[in-house]
């Protein structure tokens, strides 16, 4: 994580780390040594917020007003509740402002 980054407290969302999980083991095939070092990594450099019972509620009044799938809602219900004002995502829609939170596409041609 760039230097940059670091200094502006990011955080990351348990969901998140749960899909990161997923993917490296079942499509990339990391080994669980190395994707518990790039967790541990990830954990010490970022605040994770949890997934709780507000996210799930915060999450489905996101899917009834925006149509969010499911898991991108939570992501996003999570970076409400930790206050954050930048989501990365190639996702979902670069630009969108929810509140506070702005959705950011980092592969987005400016």
């Amino acid at each position: 994580m760039s230097q940059k980054k670091l200094a502006e407290n990011p955080k990351v969302s348990a969901q998140v780390i749960s899909e990161f999980i997923n993917v490296t083991r079942r499509q990339i095939a990391l080994s669980k040594a190395d994707i518990l070092i790039y967790c541990s990594d990830l954990l010490r450099d970022c605040e994770c917020i949890p997934v709780s019972w507000e996210t799930l509620n915060k999450a489905a009044s996101l899917i009834q007003k925006y149509n969010f799938q499911i898991f991108d809602a939570i992501i996003l219900a999570a970076a409400l509740e930790g206050n954050c004002t930048l989501l990365y995502s190639e996702d979902m829609q670069h630009g969108l402002k929810i509140d506070s939170l702005t959705i950011i596409n980092p592969f987005w041609a400016t």
